[in-house]
């Protein structure tokens, strides 16, 4: 068995040679990813919105169904999906199982509810800040939310990369779905998971320092991000 030494080397020599199979991996990775999340905020940020600009009878239950369902478990969400998806589901004709689609599909479902309860929070205390201003120019309740979502888009980009952040890192439901197969469906995630029990550990070694690479940049993007909003603010 490789030393830890020689693994790192060889991880490292795949990551500066742009190593075919490793590019792969993580296009492959990136373009589900940032797919499910694009629809998880078209979703995601009018419902927020729309929740936290309302008052209504049962508002509270569906705060707490929400912020609930931000923790839902990926491996019952993958099998939501799988069967949705499967030749005995209502879309298995449309061939969508075991392929990017698919992945995308459950990534979606997984980080809508993130992201739907972060911006209605976000939003929330938009509103009650500019709920005269807002009343005093006679604004519809599709006017009022186009408003929170422009004065809130700083904050928004910063749910829409926590939204990211969760979706690049998950594993257990786009395995159900997309069943890692190579060259198909095969992200960073999965990857490392097989690589690991294959005893290639370079390889899982190198996609684990580009995972945690997106998640620090992920991280600089949300703090840059939060410091513009601050001076757009200030402004």
């Amino acid at each position: 068995m490789e030393d830890t030494q020689s693994i790192l080397q060889v991880a490292l020599d795949l990551i500066v040679g742009a190593d075919a199979e490793l590019v792969e991996i993580v296009g492959l990775s990136l373009r589900v990813s940032l797919g499910a999340v694009a629809i998880a905020c078209v979703l995601g940020f009018p419902l927020g919105a729309a929740i936290g600009s309302a008052r209504f009878p049962g508002r509270g239950v569906v705060i707490v169904l929400l912020n609930t369902m931000m923790g839902l478990p990926p491996v019952v969400v993958g099998l939501a999906v799988y069967l949705l998806l499967s030749n005995a589901g209502p879309l298995g004709p449309l061939g969508l199982l075991y392929t990017p689609t698919a992945m995308i599909l459950a990534q979606t479902v997984l980080v809508t509810p993130i992201i739907a309860a972060l911006s209605r929070q976000v939003l929330e205390n938009l509103h009650d800040e500019y709920d005269d201003q807002f009343r005093s120019l006679g604004l519809t309740r599709r006017q009022t939310i186009a408003a929170l979502l422009w004065e809130g888009r700083y904050s928004l980009l910063t749910v829409s990369l926590a939204g990211f952040g969760r979706a690049i890192a998950e594993v257990g439901a786009v395995i159900i779905v997309g069943g890692n197969i190579k060259h198909v469906t095969r992200v960073m995630t999965t990857a490392i998971a097989l690589e690991t029990s294959k005893g290639d550990l370079s390889l899982a070694f190198a996609l684990g320092l580009l995972l945690v690479s997106v998640a620090v940049i992920v991280n600089l993007c949300v703090m840059g991000l939060r410091r513009i909003g601050g001076v757009a603010e200030g402004v």
